[in-house]
């Protein structure tokens, strides 16, 4: 393999099963929204299998957990946000970018690190009727662990 190959190629960083992941995202996410400590809707999704980028599909993966909040005000969700700053570093995560993000919205945007447990986090809050659009005050989280290989004889068959 010439050196240029083996940079192009995803590195997991370590062996486990779908399952296992899976649970474990549901969890953190779970987690976050204790955290968030606030009554709303949340929808309806649940994590899905992505191949990690540039991996052959099927030996390589990471989990994804997309979701959102609603039914709670601009300010109530402000709070949230501010929250989440303070806390998630009391629960070992590393704020990597707090701020506004550079949509047309400037959406205030939290993103952070588990380095232990091998996942990111990544909240985006969108105020009410924000960047021209008619929308409620909503939270968007995504939770994406770290890559990881299929354990052998076991197989990625949820895409």
């Amino acid at each position: 393999m010439t050196e240029r190959e083996d940079s192009s190629t995803p590195k997991p960083v370590g062996t486990r099963s779908v399952d296992d992941v899976d649970a474990e995202t549901k969890q953190i996410s779970s987690q976050i929204l204790d955290i968030m400590a606030i009554k709303g809707t949340m929808s309806k999704s649940g994590p899905g299998v992505s191949t990690c980028e540039g991996a052959e599909r099927g030996k390589l993966f990471l989990m994804r957990h997309p979701w959102s909040l609603t039914g709670a005000s601009d300010d109530e969700l402000s709070k949230v946000m501010v929250r989440l700053k303070e806390d998630l570093p009391k629960r070992g995560w590393k704020i990597v970018r707090y701020g506004r993000n550079n949509s047309k919205a400037k959406s205030l945007e939290l993103m952070a690190d588990h380095v232990v447990k091998k996942f990111a986090v990544k909240v985006e809050f969108w105020e009410r009727d924000s960047g021209g659009d008619t929308n409620e005050p909503t939270l968007l989280v995504n939770v994406v662990s770290a890559c990881y290989q299929v354990p052998d004889g076991e197989k990625v068959d949820r895409f």
